[in-house]
């Protein structure tokens, strides 16, 4: 029971502090629901619920939880190779993923991208970027528009940057961005870590040929929200067929 009551004070804990990021999304609820998960766990085991079930529906659940593990831990094995997806090459184009752009900026997240993009295209003067996304509803301009005021400030010249400013979803940012790309052209895809995995999946499945990954940083704190959220990413894009 007292570990269940430590779980929901931790899950509680970091929700508020996720939810205090204001990242544009509701994802930050899930920290909320396995919170009150917990508590309700430690008054099943308080009250010794479990006993009181029948066997065969004992065995029901623990095949659904192991099940759910398993998926969960695979998927998240996943997730984690990403984060040496990095092909450090000569690339045609760059393209930067979009993210979350607030009224001060890109958001961190972002900022994590834009900066790996900055450091390579530095050293790659001749490769052009492509900033990829779309105007969400709490977005002051396009993600593409601000990365790309982002990398001027940084001192990248205009005449390199390329905006793609429809997309809403990764898989869109790719599709999209292709098409300003030649069909030959190499290409290096900007994300975070974390995010990695699965935009090389898309990239593949939306048929682009010649393409590496560039893995961006991220804040370790807000990593295990950036994962859950991917779990759930990755599970949708595989039903809808994106991967």
């Amino acid at each position: 029971m007292i570990l269940w009551i430590l779980l929901a004070v931790l899950f509680l804990g970091y929700g508020i502090c996720i939810a205090s990021v204001n990242s544009g999304t509701k994802f930050f609820l899930i920290w909320f629901i396995l919170g009150v998960f917990c508590i309700f766990l430690a008054i099943a085991a308080r009250q010794n619920w479990w006993s009181l079930l029948p066997k065969a529906l004992k065995g029901i659940i623990l095949t659904i939880v192991i099940l759910c593990g398993v998926i969960f831990l695979m998927v998240e094995g996943c997730v984690v190779s990403g984060f040496s997806k990095k092909e450090e090459r000569e690339y045609d184009y760059l393209l930067v993923l979009g993210a979350q752009v607030k009224e001060s900026g890109p958001s961190v997240v972002l900022q994590y991208r834009l900066d790996q993009a900055v450091s390579y295209l530095e050293a790659h003067p001749e490769t052009l970027c492509i900033v990829s996304g779309g105007q969400g509803d709490n977005e002051p301009v396009t993600e593409a528009e601000g990365m790309k005021s982002y990398l001027i400030r940084k001192g990248i010249a205009e005449e390199r940057i390329l905006k793609e400013e429809e997309s809403l979803k990764t898989n869109q940012n790719i599709r999209n961005s292709m098409k300003l790309i030649p069909e030959n052209a190499s290409v290096g895809i900007v994300t975070n870590n974390f995010h990695m995995f699965r935009a090389l999946k898309i990239a593949k499945k939306q048929g682009l040929a010649d393409f590496g990954g560039m893995p961006a940083g991220s804040k370790p704190f807000y990593l295990p929200n950036n994962m859950l959220r991917e779990f759930f990413g990755i599970v949708k894009d595989f039903l809808k067929g994106n991967l």
